[in-house]
């Protein structure tokens, strides 16, 4: 592994330009551009706020606060689950032209759309401030620490399902599908003391719980995440991102050829 990290960071001009590439890129052609980043989300808040309040009613005071804490971690998260698992089958010709770390892909795509993600941000912010909900300025300095264990979590998953994805192309439409039942097994639109016992071993095991559940405490209970909670995250995503780097690093010699 220190070998593939010395080999990523001799390619860092090619990972940066690739970032710049798919964010100048993301919406090019459409005539609102860039403005989609925070419009897309936004759009989300308010249809799923929409829902939970009012049609299925959900006992969370201010639950659009609760809402946009873990909707658009789980947004970034979802990404690199789906589009991610893509990332190298669309740079089929790439691949074959030049030789590069094939783990430059994956790592580019997670950073650009965790990027992304923290550009969302600026929304959550505004949110909170301009609610009146505010924010703990202590809880706040253990934002970074989450965001960068869901950037490990993400980009194990990447890896793994985007090399798995040059052998069998169906797994990216099969992604999709998981992605919109698993966020109903991560804490997003509940709390976990609503989940029935019989349940919170598979929320347990889920590696996007205690992740979101982190990221609830910090913004929506302004406190600071319970140490165990963290330990719990940390675990699992250093987990997925063995598992996603052995299985890339067992398979990537033969991409040119099934590709």
């Amino acid at each position: 592994m220190i070998r593939t990290v010395k080999e990523l960071y001799n390619y860092r001009e090619m990972i940066s330009s690739l970032i710049k590439r798919d964010l100048r890129g993301k919406y090019k052609a459409s005539a609102l551009g860039f403005l989609w980043t925070f419009l897309i989300p936004l759009f989300q808040l308010v249809i799923y706020n929409f829902i939970f309040s009012t049609i299925l009613r959900s006992d969370i005071k201010d639950f659009y606060i609760f809402l946009i804490a873990g909707l658009f971690p789980w947004n970034f998260f979802s990404a690199c689950g789906t589009s991610g698992a893509s990332c190298i089958v669309n740079q089929e010709n790439l691949i074959k032209k030049i030789y590069f770390p094939r783990l430059v892909l994956p790592v580019s795509f997670v950073t650009s759309s965790f990027i992304n993600m923290l550009l969302t941000f600026i929304v959550v912010f505004v949110v909170l401030v301009f609610s009146g909900h505010g924010v703990n300025a202590l809880a706040l300095a253990y934002l970074p620490v989450v965001m960068l264990i869901e950037y490990i979590l993400s980009l194990g998953l990447c890896m793994l399902t985007s090399a798995l994805t040059v052998y069998f192309r169906d797994l990216e439409y099969i992604m999709g599908i998981l992605m919109m039942a698993w966020i109903y097994l991560t804490p997003v639109f509940f709390e976990m003391n609503i989940v029935p016992d019989k349940f919170v071993a598979i929320f347990n095991i889920n590696p996007m719980t205690p992740v979101i559940v982190a990221y609830q405490q910090i913004l929506y209970y302004k406190q600071i995440p319970e140490m165990g909670n963290l330990l719990h995250a940390t675990f699992l995503g250093v987990v997925v991102l063995i598992i996603g780097y052995l299985v890339f690093d067992k398979i990537q010699k033969r991409f040119v050829e099934e590709l």
